[in-house]
């Protein structure tokens, strides 16, 4: 096991990106138990209101996220140093992203469905952050031999093949598929060639007038909700807490 972890983690200088992961995924949880703690009236945590103004934890999230970031730019890829700029940065990360939905609608929704954002979001990112240490890098650059990369044509493209392909899955509204898509090479294919989400702007521009692809589009993503959203919605509540159904996305509700 020492010797996997130094050759597969020490070695490429993934010892930081592995801590920055671990302190990212370690902050949410602790801070989604707070939360919860604070919103059922238990515990000795309380919200955070100097002078009266609410200050959410994506402000301390954001101030960690810059000392972090620029520390570990300076700090390199090696040493104590860089170690320790990365747990700062994955606890800043941590709490940002616990608050994306915030970012997102400018608005306080954390407990609302809206909220469900910010788990999704978590989620995503140490998906893609396990996907990075597991060997994987954008568009499967590294997995080239030497002779293949000395082809740069052919390097080129498949970034740029790939890169269509993400982006045509965008616009179908395969969010998902085409995030990954940019860490597993062609993923993003699947999205690309499927039936576009009828909300999205692939299906407003090209199923406009095609009835019958529209009405394909909408029965397709009906069954594909049904089969896997209850699923999703009960992952994102066991993990950040149910939302508050019919509440206003107004003050802080903990």
């Amino acid at each position: 096991m020492g010797h996997w972890f130094d050759q597969n983690i020490v070695e490429p200088g993934k010892l930081p990106l592995l801590l920055a992961l671990a302190a990212f995924v370690l902050t949410f949880a602790i801070t989604r138990v707070i939360t919860r703690m604070i919103r059922a009236g238990k515990g000795p945590f309380r919200n955070i209101t100097p002078g009266g103004v609410h200050v959410h934890h994506v402000v301390p999230g954001v101030v960690l996220s810059v000392v972090g970031g620029f520390g570990a730019v300076a700090s390199g890829r090696q040493g104590v140093a860089a170690g320790v700029c990365a747990v700062i940065f994955g606890m800043g990360a941590g709490l940002v992203l616990d608050e994306f939905a915030l970012i997102l609608h400018l608005q306080d929704v954390y407990w609302t469905e809206e909220g469900r954002q910010s788990v999704e979001a978590v989620v995503l990112t140490a998906a893609l952050v396990l996907l990075v240490l597991a060997g994987f890098s954008p568009l499967g650059v590294n997995e080239l031999s030497s002779d293949q990369q000395q082809g740069r044509l052919g390097v080129i493209l498949t970034l740029v093949v790939n890169f269509c392909f993400v982006l045509i899955a965008l616009f179908k509204g395969k969010v998902r598929l085409a995030v990954v898509g940019t860490l597993v090479p062609f993923l993003a294919l699947i999205g690309a060639i499927r039936l576009a989400r009828p909300t999205s702007m692939w299906a407003k521009r090209f199923y406009h007038n095609r009835h019958r692809a529209r009405a394909r589009a909408v029965l397709r993503a009906y069954h594909h909700d049904v089969r896997w959203a209850g699923p999703r919605r009960r992952f994102q509540d066991l993990i950040g807490g149910a939302p508050d159904h019919g509440a206003a996305p107004s003050g802080r509700r903990r």
